[in-house]
């Protein structure tokens, strides 16, 4: 059960369906990244291996109380910068959790984008 697919099946999908995600796959990592515009949120780490990982973009007020709720999840770092969270893929997050926290990542990216780009990319919401 060390795949995300095992434990948090539609989280893929999830990530996949949102507003001008784009995705690759890192073949060296073993990582598929969700990225809006190049700006990785999210990265599914696994590995296959009970070493999997799932590393969101954190809002920083937000990352120590989440860590303290949750013992699987961590402190990451992406290209030396902090601001991320690595949640364990064992399942002890709950779903909904991990799905918030991919909501926030993304709402992270989303914001540092000027609002006419954000309007670009959320424009079927908002016609």
């Amino acid at each position: 059960m060390s795949y995300c697919k095992d434990i948090y099946p539609d989280l893929y999908e999830y990530l996949r369906n949102k507003k001008g995600v784009d995705i690759d796959y890192q073949e060296q990592w073993g990582w598929t990244r969700f990225m809006l515009r190049g700006k990785m949120f999210a990265a599914i780490c696994a590995d296959g291996t009970d070493k999997a990982l799932l590393n969101i973009k954190a809002q920083p007020d937000y990352n120590d109380m989440i860590r303290r709720l949750h013992e699987d999840i961590n402190e990451g770092y992406y290209m030396n910068k902090q601001h991320w969270n690595s949640v364990k893929l064992t399942g002890t997050v709950p779903y909904e959790v991990v799905r918030d926290m991919c909501d926030r990542g993304y709402n992270e990216v989303l914001r540092h984008f000027p609002k006419k780009v954000q309007h670009e990319i959320l424009e079927d919401i908002w016609q």
